[in-house]
């Protein structure tokens, strides 16, 4: 039995920016499942305090970052330890901009100060609990290690550090490193620098004991100059050193199950594929969609970014309109994406075929992936994507470009495919319009044979992506590390 603490800025379904939520919400819940101590330490933003509220106070510590009360309560079986420094943390909105954007000026010192209270409970901060190993989030996380590192003699943890964006490096000005008490050593190629600055991922990625991807795939291309983002040499060394791995995340059956889901239209199974109808007829109506259509509903569930592919969709749209097809979009990020789809929804041209909405809206996402036919993420690189995941679930066949997490989970419906009876789905390789457009092309063409559709519904979900088998090879990994060092 292992004592494990996630070190993460985001906890579903607290706080909820994107899949890294997801993840630290679920990936400790299988892992008390199978017998380990786990606990969360994530800062006090307004939306973690809201909703853990019998608490407990473990210390009042003076630290470079000002006055913090550490606290811990439960949320339904994890362990939470809450960073309270209401200076820090108590600000609306998100946990990394203001309302316009822009990224809070001391984010250096906000989540430096979550990697050395992280360091400090590896040395004995909470007394009455020590873990044996730290598995750090992202960037916001990764000055962990690099803690770690400086008080080693101080603790006998271990560290695993995951990417789940490679693209995110968490930079800042050098000058910041004596406010963040690390010393001016650590910043050189073999530690913090990055292109002049201090990187938080590069102190994961430099100083955890183990790097994982959250894919298979994912882990090999961020070794390669395509993907790598300046990082490929460090991290093809760490993965010949075989101390970078990839492990595909897991869905939660309890939140994304459409036999279950009390948050979609008409619940509905692999053998009932028929009710999913009544799912697609109450989306239609709330958006106001066209309900005598027989196209298919092409869905979009994203942040919007470039790295989504999402002006590929763009230039595609007309040709999925034009042939019956309708589209719903649920996102927010880059104005002119959000401007260039409003045209859309503007244009009487395609009235009652396109619908939108920008923003976050957990409930809805349900019922659009129960709804829709067809889940779109053409995206140019994909750590390992959860969306596509919930598709399949739902029997709604993903349509994807072949990288990362998504070239791991699902299979093309090639003639070969199919006549092996292993397709799942949609996916190209050229990151390009003609690429998107076979993809598409290939849907539209067995959407004329709905007896194929359904056999390639009941296949996507009868595929088993659990957090139970993600969490067995963390467990194997944490003992691997042990064993190790």
């Amino acid at each position: 039995m292992k004592k494990i603490l996630h070190v993460c800025a985001e906890f579903y379904p607290l706080l909820k920016t994107g899949g890294l939520a997801d993840v630290t919400g679920a990936l400790p819940k299988a892992q008390i499942k199978l017998g380990d101590q786990v606990r969360v330490l994530i800062p006090g933003f307004p939306a973690i305090k809201a909703g853990i509220k019998n608490t407990n106070i473990v210390k009042n510590v003076d630290t470079y970052a000002g006055h913090v009360t550490l606290l811990f309560g439960y949320f339904e079986d994890i362990g939470v330890y809450i960073i309270d420094a209401p200076h820090l943390y108590d600000r609306p909105g998100s946990p990394y901009h203001d309302a316009n954007q822009n990224d809070y000026s001391d984010n250096y010192l906000r989540f430096a100060l979550l990697g050395w209270i992280a360091s400090e409970l590896a040395c004995g901060l909470d007394y009455f609990w020590q873990p044996d190993l730290l598995h750090c989030h992202d960037w916001h996380a990764g000055l962990t290690c690099a803690y770690l590192n400086l008080k080693q003699s101080s603790h006998h943890a271990k560290s695993v550090f995951t990417i789940h964006n490679l693209a995110y490096h968490g930079s800042f000005n050098r000058y910041h490193l004596s406010q963040i008490q690390i010393p001016e050593s650590y910043f050189n190629v073999n530690g913090l620098e990055y292109h002049g600055q201090i990187s938080y991922l590069k102190a994961g990625l430099f100083y955890a004991d183990h790097i994982t991807a959250v894919s298979p795939t994912y882990a090999k291309e961020i070794t390669t100059p395509e993907l790598g983002n300046g990082f490929e040499g460090l991290l093809k060394t760490r993965s010949e050193q075989r101390r970078l791995s990839g492990i595909l995340n897991g869905i939660d059956d309890e939140v994304w199950n459409p036999t279950s889901d009390s948050l979609i239209a008409a619940r509905y199974s692999k053998r009932k594929l028929d009710i999913k109808k009544t799912d697609k007829y109450e989306l239609q109506r709330e958006f106001n969609l066209d309900v005598e259509s027989n196209g298919p509903l092409f869905c979009v569930i994203s942040r919007l970014t470039e790295q989504k592919g999402l002006d590929l969709i763009l230039s595609l749209l007309p040709e999925i309109l034009d042939r019956g097809g309708q589209f719903i979009l649920l996102g927010s990020g880059d104005n002119k994406l959000q401007q260039a789809f409003s045209e859309f929804v503007n244009n009487p041209q395609y009235s009652n075929k396109i619908a939108v909405y920008f923003g976050y809206n957990e409930e809805l996402s349900h019922r659009i992936i129960a709804g829709a036919d067809v889940f779109m993420m053409p995206s140019r690189f994909e750590p390992c994507g959860l969306t596509q995941l919930y598709a399949l679930k739902y029997g709604t066949l993903p349509l994807v470009r072949r990288t990362g997490g998504l070239a791991d989970t699902v299979i093309d419906s090639t003639d070969e495919n199919l006549d092996k009876k292993i397709s799942t789905g949609f996916s190209f390789i050229d990151c390009n319009e003609d690429g998107l457009r076979y993809a598409v092309n290939r849907a539209f063409q067995l959407w004329q044979t709905q007896q194929v559709w359904r056999s390639l519904q009941r296949r996507a979900m009868s595929q088993q992506f659990s957090w139970q088998d993600s969490a067995r090879k963390y467990q194997q990994l944490y003992y691997a590390i042990s064993r190790k060092l």
